[in-house]
């Protein structure tokens, strides 16, 4: 008899195990009431449901269990529809667990979200104090079902019980009036474009809990002829006193009525719980929790080979193109905008809206929802039914320009609260268009044939990539590849301080810097080929994985150890996404090494000196998706009179060039150029010269400053501002 292999509960059928379960629970809780003997009245404490008729009691346990059930069903569809992605291994290990754990912490805690301190704030006092009520519910339901010798809320606990759960209330009264003012208020933008009308009904939800609740205890009290110890009810006890004089008889209907609506009202925030961005309450803890993963945040996903694998399509164009973690993200996304306020496309007046990205792909989603898993479900955000789609793919909602104007800055990334990772999706929307539709800009195409060609963009002979060297009375060795590195430094120029006229100036200024500390290394010349980042980012992965295999062959076949290099997209190449080939080697970006030499004592700069005011600009590729920021300005800041100031934005937040994911090479005709703007904000610090630690942001940068009129500024890299401290200690 032929066995077959145990079938596993799939997550979206565990999340429906749950929901039944736990309305199971609460079914059983209500049966439980009617068998366990009745408690006796305490000297300080309260009846559970008093002057609430038993039929009454009854449709409360039942639709209690029923909403929960339904909970659970909603979200196991959720989870279904997350199943149609592609798989992605995200598992927890003993190595992981406890990044993980911080994380999850960090979103049950809200950590990310209170970075924002007015939203962190606001938010604070809706999810934590609406915990601590639930909490009180269920100490008070747990209570009620408890034979009578073992209940214990009586006498002081009580009276703490009943503190607790005033000051929640209040607390959670004050979050929705909050929320209510900021959202409809203040009209802040990013907020704005998003608001429907299923944020009033939810906040509005909201307010009937948190009025009604305080109502129905003050009533309650004032029913029991207002006990002293009622007192401890600080939100209760004040409201009682409103209805001295009333009637019992009115005012007992009335608890009942009061007692009501605030149980609906609870009951239609379970409702809305799956159906609506509320949801971001269950997966945006469980996103944080698995958003470590086993690549360098700095590295694209993987693909196999292209030129054995046997694929029918490349990238991502329909929802199940996308893999089940991607599908996740955009279930827990809590449509904040951060990634829209921060995003230099969207600054600079561009197509590209990273939030819309996000909502665009979680609508497709939703929407295409096959009818064997209950049909379509609600996007995070509602819109115009003339917006509605019907099949998976993306592109019905996604535009080609969106996705071109993106420059891979990460900064969307890095700013949103729940670890959504949006330029992934963006990137593998980039490699369907280019190799399924060949659908690019034209000056792509151009890049794409100078790198296949002439092994770099610019289409430059490989002959003159060691042109350099003669600027140099030392010279550099260049190996040939016949025999095995025996230097202690490769050192990988990179394309543009190969070719471009203003970073041949910072190789040059570079290899002086290290020969002047004596670190013994040598370049590959003309056997060094682009790394293949302008094509991976782009989309081009044929072209990067042919361009990156013959660099790792020759890398591999001379020994090569250690790599520095000034260009932060080679660092960033060699470092986190040649391993994906059998590249593994000990990468540093110049900044890094400069710092170590400095710092030691191999490089003295003892006499160098500057008496000019700098500011940094960061790379995207260096700190974002290197996190170094430190080693740049400890080098700037080991010079003498130099004095370094930072731009509005700057580190984590600072601002790209704009020439990052391929745009070096694409026209900028829409809106103003993000180079100008990064330029402007370098301009309005007053610093005389502009530095930076990559060769694409001095191209970007000294361009805008000129487009600015400012010829006296000077953009350049910092080895070119240590350099020039140097020299004149050289020259005396």
């Amino acid at each position: 008899m032929a066995r077959h292999p145990a079938r596993r509960l799939s997550p979206s059928h565990l999340a429906l195990a749950l929901g039944v379960a736990m309305g199971a629970v609460v079914a059983l809780s209500g049966l439980a009431a009617v068998f366990v003997d009745e408690h006796p009245g305490h000297a300080v404490g309260r009846r559970v449901f008093d002057n609430v008729p038993g039929p009454l009691q009854a449709v409360f346990y039942v639709l209690s269990a029923a909403s929960v059930v339904a909970v659970g069903v909603q979200f196991s569809r959720r989870i279904a529809n997350w199943q149609r992605g592609g798989p992605e291994a995200r598992p927890t290990s003993r190595a992981n667990l406890g990044r993980r754990l911080r994380r999850f912490r960090q979103g049950v805690l809200m950590g990310t979200v209170v970075k924002d301190r007015a939203a962190g704030v606001m938010h604070s006092l809706l999810y934590f104090p609406f915990l601590v009520l639930f909490a009180v519910t269920v100490v008070l339901e747990v209570d009620h079902q408890l034979p009578a010798r073992y209940t214990f809320l009586h006498g002081d606990v009580y009276r703490g019980y009943s503190l607790v759960g005033d000051v929640a209330g209040v607390a959670f009264l004050t979050g929705v009036v909050w929320a209510l003012v900021r959202r409809y208020g203040r009209h802040h933008f990013r907020l704005r474009t998003k608001t429907r009308p299923e944020d009033a009904v939810t906040l509005g939800t909201f307010l009937v809990i948190a009025v009604t609740g305080p109502l129905v205890e003050g009533m309650r009290i004032a029913l029991d002829g207002r006990p002293a110890f009622e007192r401890w009810s600080v939100a209760g006890w004040p409201l009682s006193a409103l209805f001295d004089g009333m009637g019992a008889n009115a005012l007992s209907a009335a608890h009942q009525v009061v007692w009501v609506v605030h149980v609906l009202g609870f009951l239609a925030f379970l409702v809305l719980l799956p159906e609506t961005k509320l949801r971001h309450m269950v997966t945006s803890p469980l996103n944080l929790y698995l958003s470590d993963r086993d690549r360098p945040k700095g590295a694209m996903k993987p693909m196999p080979d292209l030129a054995t694998a046997e694929l029918e399509r490349f990238g991502a164009g329909a929802v199940e193109d996308f893999t089940w973690k991607q599908l996740l993200d955009t279930d827990a996304c809590t449509v904040c905008g951060r990634c829209t306020e921060v995003c230099p496309a969207q600054a600079t007046g561009k197509p590209l809206d990273p939030r819309e990205i996000v909502l665009k792909v979680g609508q497709v989603m939703a929407e295409s929802a096959p009818s064997a898993s209950g049909g379509p479900l609600s996007p995070s955000v509602g819109h115009e039914p003339s917006l509605t789609v019907t099949a998976s793919d993306v592109f019905a909602r996604i535009t080609p320009e969106e996705l071109w104007a993106c420059t891979s800055c990460k900064a969307c990334d890095e700013v949103c609260p729940v670890d959504i990772e949006i330029l992934d999706k963006i990137l593998d929307m980039r490699r369907y268009l280019t190799l399924m539709e060949s659908e690019f800009p034209p000056e792509l195409g151009r890049a794409y044939r100078s790198m296949e060609n002439s092994g770099n963009p610019w289409g430059m002979s490989q002959s003159a990539r060691a042109a350099w060297t003669e600027e140099l009375p030392e010279g550099v060795v260049v190996v040939d590849g016949s025999a095995p590195l025996t230097h202690e430094y490769l050192y990988w120029v990179g394309c543009a301080g190969s070719f471009d006229d203003r970073n041949r100036k910072v190789t040059v200024a570079t290899a002086r810097l290290l020969h002047r500390a004596g670190v013994d290394f040598a370049i590959l010349g003309p056997l060094e080929r682009c790394t293949g980042d302008p094509a991976r980012r782009t989309g081009n992965e044929y072209l990067f994985q042919m361009l990156a295999g013959e660099n790792v062959a020759t890398l591999n076949n001379i020994g090569v150890r250690k790599i520095v290099t000034q260009c932060p997209h080679c660092f960033n190449t060699l470092a986190n996404e040649y391993p994906q080939l059998g590249g593994i080697y000990e990468v540093v970006h110049h900044s890094q090494l400069l710092e170590s030499l400095i710092a030691s004592g191999r490089l003295d700069v003892s006499a160098a000196r500057l008496d000019e005011k700098v500011t940094y600009h960061d790379s995207c590729y260096l700190g974002r998706h290197n996190d170094v920021y430190d080693a740049p300005r400890r080098v700037l800041g080991s010079i003498g009179g130099i004095e370094v100031v930072e731009m509005g934005r700057s580190g984590p937040d600072g601002m790209c060039c704009g020439a990052g994911g391929g745009r070096m090479w694409m026209e900028e005709s829409t809106g103003k150029k993000v180079g100008t703007e990064r330029a402007a904000q370098a301009l309005a610090t007053g610093a005389s010269r502009v530095a930076t630690a990559c060769p694409f942001c001095v191209v970007m940068l000294d361009d805008g400053v000129k487009e600015s009129g400012r010829d006296d500024v000077v953009v350049q890299d910092i080895s070119l501002h240590l350099w020039e401290a140097l020299e004149g200690d050289t020259q005396g």
